[in-house]
């Protein structure tokens, strides 16, 4: 790996934090081990700059790569699309094609607006929102990027977003007038929503939240939510970034028989091209024109058209089904591997977005160890499985071959409390932390 770590000292000199995205840094696998760069990657294979090849396992384009990489269809229409000209003075017809698409999987919507990435859109969906009701608070749950109107919950208490974000974020750069603009309440957790809203009642223009992340909501709970929003006449924005097109095809919200008055999407949407995509009821969406809200590059061909491509490619092969089920065989295989051998792990997330925890004192330490025994055996591998469609029954087996002889030596290194011993490097970061 001489030619990744040189590339990677060079990178912390040059960029601040190292990488562009803080789920990208290699910190956080395993340090000074993880590949951090990569030169080819097709369909769940990887080979990094210094020729090693690897079945990725663990994130798989931090989600965004849902077909798998470099996939034949997508990558096609993308590249018809640049032969006839990826830019113009002139708008692009896929932009109409795809809002007929997304407003037809979705019925309760009218309307669509577009930008390239998760946290833009979400910024974008809040500006709707505030135009519309010309109020300034925000109700939230979850994670929602890196944008001002988000990171400011952390004004009022440094530790606000922990357990939303990663413990230790601060909100350098903010500006302190926003101070109590943005106010979280737990997931499943009704009472402080309406906590939130005794206190805020006419000044709450959205709330905020992930229709669903790690586990279902309880009995009622997204209902409560959508009639607290109508109640206060606030926007109900459902964060689809990361859930959306995994379980079903289209916003997760569908599984549950609740809508929003406005959804948004990026990462699975268009399998890895820069795509974003803002839907919504007609009379919140028109809010757009009383705010300002362009961009040039909002109007590129690409993204719609790798979004028209990825969709069509779910609609006709049921890929959602396929990632549930690669998801399913993932946690179940972790289970039985951790059992066989007598090592306390705790599974969870939803199938396509699998999650796996080494239930000890010293768990951070057991997970480097995994993903550096993990790469020595050809796998991209850590505490997440993100499912995608070019997951084969070859790779998934093999995967789980790998698991359990890691498990079993995990196992014994726990019991001889040789954990530290065997590592190659130092344990990966738990949180966010600065590069220096």
């Amino acid at each position: 790996m001489s030619k990744t770590l040189q590339l990677y000292q060079r990178a912390r000199r040059r960029i601040p934090g190292g990488t562009q995205l803080l789920s990208k840094r290699p910190e956080i696998f395993a340090p000074e081990q993880w590949p951090a760069y990569y030169s080819r990657a097709k369909g769940v294979e990887v080979w990094d700059v210094d020729g090693n090849k690897y079945v990725d396992m663990s994130l798989c384009g931090i989600g965004a790569s849902v077909l798998g990489f470099a996939d034949p269809d997508v990558d096609a229409a993308v590249k018809a699309a640049i032969d006839n000209g990826s830019m113009c003075t002139l708008n692009s017809p896929e932009e109409v094609e795809l809002a007929d698409l997304l407003c037809e999987i979705h019925p309760w919507a009218e309307m669509a607006r577009y930008a390239r990435g998760g946290g833009e859109a979400m910024a974008l969906a809040v500006r709707i929102a505030r135009a519309h009701t010309r109020r300034d608070k925000v109700a939230f749950c979850g994670y929602h990027g890196w944008h001002d109107w988000y990171l400011a919950a952390n004004l009022a208490r440094g530790d606000m977003l922990d357990g939303h974000l990663l413990p230790g974020l601060e909100p350098a750069g903010v500006p302190r007038g926003l101070t109590g603009s943005a106010i979280p309440f737990r997931y499943n957790h009704l009472d402080e929503l309406r906590a939130i809203v005794a206190e805020n009642k006419d000044e709450l223009a959205a709330i905020v939240m992930e229709p669903v992340r790690d586990h279902d909501p309880e009995p009622g709970f997204l209902e409560s939510v959508r009639e607290t929003a109508d109640e206060i006449g606030a926007v109900l924005v459902f964060d689809e970034v990361t859930a959306a097109f995994r379980m079903n095809t289209g916003g997760i919200h569908l599984r549950y028989g609740v809508n929003p008055d406005i959804a948004v999407f990026a990462k699975a949407i268009s399998n890895g091209y820069p795509m974003a995509a803002i839907i919504g009821v007609g009379r919140v969406m028109q809010a757009a024109q009383t705010s300002f809200i362009s961009s040039t590059y909002w109007t590129e061909r690409i993204g719609p058209t790798a979004a028209l491509a990825t969709i069509k490619k779910f609609q006709q092969h049921n890929v959602a089904q396929h990632l549930v089920e690669a998801g399913k065989r993932i946690q179940t295989g972790w289970k039985l591997a951790a059992e066989r051998v007598g090592l306390a792990v705790h599974v969870g997330g939803l199938p396509p977005l699998s999650h796996l925890a080494f239930d000890y004192e010293n768990g951070q330490a057991i997970a480097t160890l995994f993903t550096q025994l993990m790469l020595e055996r050809g796998f991209l591998a850590s505490i997440a499985f993100y499912a995608s469609y070019a997951h084969q029954d070859e790779h998934i087996e093999s995967y789980l071959d790998a698991t359990s002889d890691v498990f079993t030596v995990l196992a014994e290194a726990v019991r001889a409390g040789a954990i530290e011993d065997k590592l190659n490097g130092p344990i990966a970061h738990a949180g966010f932390r600065r590069l220096t």
